[in-house]
């Protein structure tokens, strides 16, 4: 009869298609902080997407539909004439923020196509509700004049009273929401 006594415990190596542990959310927190910082210092502007965004979408509206743009007096000041909608730093900010992201998840080995949902929910539901939820923050988005990193990171950083209404108002809307849809993720 033999004995395992001797032997050493078996670690599981981590596979190369594995994905890596996500970074700690207080360094994450650290490292954002920081990136804001540089932004500010660097470029004088904050942290933004949804101008780029938004931008985007002026100039494909501008490619389909110049004679639009140049009669709707909110897109003239972003498309109208000879203006080029993607010529501002926010656009390129919204680049780099895709690229990195990916760059990001390219490196923790998470890049893949899934839709992450609960058990309560189907594919189809998910994404439904995915769509309607952009549609609705995007608006929001605009209407505040700035999304969670432009009016919540860039606006609150610097004292602003109404990017400070906009985050509290952001977490109470999304803590009042998860009420209703949490059983969705049980």
């Amino acid at each position: 009869m033999t004995t395992l006594a001797h032997t050493k415990p078996v670690t599981k190596v981590a596979s190369r298609s594995e994905p890596k542990p996500y970074v700690n959310p207080y360094v994450g927190g650290v490292l954002l902080g920081i990136v804001l910082f540089l932004a500010f210092f660097l470029t004088g502007n904050g942290l933004g997407a949804s101008g780029g965004l938004n931008r985007l979408i002026i100039w494909i509206i501008d490619l389909v539909a110049p004679q639009h743009v140049d009669r709707v007096s909110y897109l003239i000041h972003y498309a109208g004439g000879d203006k080029n909608a993607l010529d501002h730093w926010i656009v390129l900010m919204t680049v780099g923020i895709f690229l990195g992201g990916f760059l990001s998840g390219w490196i923790g080995r998470r890049v893949k196509l899934e839709t992450v949902r609960g058990p309560h929910i189907s594919v189809r539901q998910r994404w439904l509700l995915a769509y309607l939820g952009g549609i609705v923050t995007g608006f929001g988005a605009r209407l505040a004049r700035g999304c969670t990193s432009g009016q919540g990171l860039s606006g609150s950083s610097t004292l602003s009273v109404g990017s400070w209404a906009f985050l509290l108002a952001f977490f109470a809307g999304g803590y009042g929401l998860a009420y209703f849809v949490r059983r969705l993720w049980n």
